[in-house]
């Protein structure tokens, strides 16, 4: 018996595999013991001729009912649902039986329908990618964000089977890790160089997504510079800053200011010009010359170009953290028709939080805070103050505010004090942490180095 399927253009056939089909469902049909061993490896529309994915719904239905499924039930119930003439009557039920030469290969026969049914995929997504670029109505970051999200969902049809998730397999090397932690105590993360919060928190950890967020003016740029450096030039490790807001050259002023210790009006402004301090510039400037921190300014950088330029960073030298300044100027590529900012600024930090999972290094992230503070005796902000979306707090693993007294009072005792407010740490202790602002410098540091 013979059927016609559908061509590709080139006039290729698209995957597939009419003996494995026609194989396994014998199987199936013939063997309740094949059938509870593949019902759960394989999904109807994986095979590819549609009468076979009739049949392997129907065997699954009856199985699951506890109801024979034999030729005989089988077509009586094909019949019953309107499916048997269709499905090539019950003669051809009784071929499908025949058809099997080794009974018992019934996985064997799933994984080639299953592998098949992926290449089919591979093959639609492909033919759908072209099709977006020839339509010339989508921009290059639209196009690789559906490609990255069709491949991303494709690669996860090749995940292992259920007996690699069961917690046996691994449980016992959590076990040793328990007892290395009691023994030798936890592995550090990445230090930020503030030692309260980095006692508070063991640094920021791989897979972690942290945000930082404050009203304007607060120092939000500043603070994240001091994370960045800290990691880049003291500590060696491979840090990618998304600069959204300012230029290079602003934030290289920046960072030579908190690095030299000059004022950045200083650097700015015309004015004497002795060796002693053309020195302490050079030598500021070959610290950030030698360490690998990668400046990225763009105002309008999208969730796509973030993952593609670090992972050409991490693949080309490694990369230990990502720093983005800030999230509300990100650029929604995904936003649909219906869909208002404040579900693309969800969508926006799921995907920080899994590119930080997918990467294995920290994400930190600024986010701007609602006029809630303003509107309080009180102006210390609140995890209820973040702008445009709940899930901002969902998603981060931990949460700093960003306050200082001095914004809202000049005359405060507190002048020149912040707090990192840690309002929100996924497993682990929140407090408050004051540090120093030193803003003539462009910078924050420890209480205890002023």
């Amino acid at each position: 018996m013979t059927y016609d399927f559908d061509e590709q253009p080139d006039g290729q056939q698209p995957p597939f595999d009419l003996d494995a089909e026609k194989a396994l469902l014998g199987d199936m049909i013939s063997s309740r013991r094949s059938t509870e061993d593949v019902a759960e490896l394989l999904q109807p529309h994986e095979f590819y001729r549609p009468a076979h994915e009739t049949i392997f719904r129907t065997i699954v239905e009856l199985h699951s009912h506890g109801e024979a499924h034999d030729p005989i039930a089988l077509g009586d119930r094909l019949e019953k649902n309107g499916d048997l003439t269709r499905c090539g009557g019950r003669a051809y039920l009784f071929e499908l039986v025949n058809s099997v030469v080794i009974s018992g290969e019934a996985r064997t026969h799933a994984a080639i329908v299953h592998e098949k049914a992926i290449l089919r995929k591979i093959l639609e997504a492909s033919t759908g990618m072209a099709r977006g670029v020839h339509s010339r109505q989508h921009s290059p970051d639209e196009l690789i964000q559906d490609a990255y999200d069709t491949l991303e969902g494709l690669a996860g049809l090749t995940d292992a089977a259920d007996d690699d998730l069961a917690v046996g397999v691994d449980i016992m090397d959590t076990v040793a890790e328990v007892v290395d932690i009691r023994e030798n105590g936890p592995k550090e993360g990445l230090k930020t160089g503030f030692t309260d919060f980095d006692s508070l928190t063991g640094g920021l950890l791989p897979g972690q997504f942290v945000l930082i967020a404050a009203r304007p003016a607060m120092g939000k740029s500043v603070l994240a510079g001091d994370f960045a450096r800290y990691a880049a030039i003291r500590n060696d490790v491979p840090t990618l800053f998304f600069s959204l807001e300012m230029g290079r050259k602003e934030l290289e002023k920046r960072f030579l200011s908190a690095q030299a210790r000059y004022p950045l009006h200083w650097m700015k402004t015309k004015g004497p010009l002795d060796n002693a301090k053309i020195d302490k510039l050079v030598e500021a400037g070959k610290d950030m010359q030698s360490s690998p921190l990668f400046i990225v300014p763009d105002t309008g950088v999208t969730l796509a170009k973030i993952r593609s330029h670090c992972r050409r960073v991490q693949r080309q030298h490694g990369l230990g953290l990502v720093v983005i300044d800030y999230l509300q100027l990100m650029g929604g590529e995904s936003l649909g028709r219906n869909d208002n900012r404040q579900q693309e600024v969800s969508r926006i930090s799921r995907g920080l939080k899994t590119l930080a999972m997918d990467l294995q290094v920290p994400v930190v992230a600024l986010s701007q805070l609602n006029r809630g503070p303003e509107q309080r005796q009180d102006k210390k902000p609140m995890v209820s103050d973040l702008r445009e979306s709940g899930s901002l707090e969902q998603d981060a693993d931990i949460v700093i505010l960003l306050h200082r007294e001095d914004a809202y009072d000049k005359e405060t005792p507190r002048a020149g004090e912040a707090d990192l407010i840690v309002a929100k740490h996924r497993n682990g202790p929140t407090a408050t942490i004051t540090v120093a602002f030193q803003g003539h410098y462009s910078r924050f540091v420890d209480m205890a180095h002023t």
